[in-house]
């Protein structure tokens, strides 16, 4: 059997989203159950429009020629293809292969309304986007095989944004969780992971930091905007108990997530974070203004968004942070 991913994103080539992430796991664990596994994504810096990654198929396209991969998904001739999200390719790959099965996974689904919100952070093309190809994609929707969400809240919402006929199939993101629980810093160490992009205004917790001097904040991830980046760890530079350790993953990651108390989210807008997941596997409290099938308040603290410090003193006060965390 022959599976191929549709994504916008590929863990690798400075490519470090949740999404991505999640692709690149979910690829590679049906290739050791013995699937060939390909994968469809716009090209990354340093990418080549075709690399075998730990035996994925990966072939990558220039974003401008987005609307000419038809015969490219033809040509790679997979069984079932999997969109993770959907996208123009996923309206594609139902019109040039159409003997095959075609699957979707809604990672974020947003109404008219929430682009109203967040399109401010995206670039200009996103817009032409929405009003020219979205609505294409979105009638294709309905005739595919079958229709999945990666949280549960997202259910009623995605059927009626899609007009669906029935409730979509939860379908989680997968995470690694280690076999017992970690063991912590004795140091009240605190992590952002993620992408320094505006969206996810890392710069909100690196304000937090300046406000607890006796606590260990540490902002693990990098913007794709490398001036954006750049501004902000200049800016940041001279909070003495602030860490900057860049993009991490593997063992880095691991290590900072089984030390770390508190994992903050701060991002203007969320569906349910793999960060969430990962932390959560890992004994880690969430503070977040966003509680995605309540994992904010079970496991940790939801606050608004002008309530973050009131919600990391409660959580740090007593050890509240440890009974959540487990």
């Amino acid at each position: 059997m022959h599976v191929c991913f549709i994504s916008l994103e590929y863990f690798g080539w400075g490519r470090y989203g949740g999404i991505g992430k999640a692709t690149m796991d979910i690829a590679q664990g049906l290739n050791k159950r013995g699937l060939e596994v390909s994968v469809v994504v716009p090209l990354s810096h340093g990418q080549m429009s075709y690399e075998s990654v730990n035996n994925v198929n990966v072939y990558g396209f220039p974003l401008k020629s987005y609307p000419l991969i038809g015969s490219l998904l033809r040509r790679i001739g997979a069984d079932i293809y999997h969109s993770q999200d959907p996208t123009l390719g996923t309206w594609l790959a139902k019109r040039y292969c159409k003997k095959s099965l075609h699957l979707l996974t809604c990672q974020n689904p947003k109404s008219e309304d929430d682009w109203k919100y967040v399109v401010q952070y995206y670039p200009f093309r996103r817009r032409v986007y929405n009003a020219i190809i979205d609505p294409r994609v979105k009638k294709c929707i309905k005739e595919l095989d079958c229709v999945f969400c990666q949280a549960k809240y997202i259910i009623k919402k995605t059927r009626e944004l899609y007009n669906l006929e029935y409730d979509p199939i939860f379908l989680p993101n997968p995470v690694k969780v280690p076999g017992a629980i970690p063991c912590k810093s004795k140091t009240p160490t605190i992590l952002f992971l993620g992408r320094f992009d505006k969206e996810k205004k890392p710069e909100a917790f690196m304000s937090l930091a300046e406000q607890f001097p006796d606590v260990k904040f540490i902002a693990a991830g990098a913007s794709h905007n490398l001036s954006y980046d750049k501004q902000i760890r200049s800016r940041y530079s001279s909070v003495k108990n602030l860490f900057l350790p860049g993009f991490v993953d593997g063992s880095e990651k691991l290590n900072l997530l089984t030390k770390s108390w508190i994992l903050i989210n701060t991002s203007v807008s969320e569906c349910l974070p793999i960060s969430f997941l990962e932390a959560s596997s890992h004994g880690c409290a969430i503070l977040s203004p966003h509680d995605p099938d309540e994992f904010a308040s079970k496991f940790g603290i939801q606050v608004t968004k002008d309530k973050m410090f009131d919600g990391l003193t409660c959580l740090l006060d007593n050890d509240n942070w440890r009974e959540k965390g487990i």
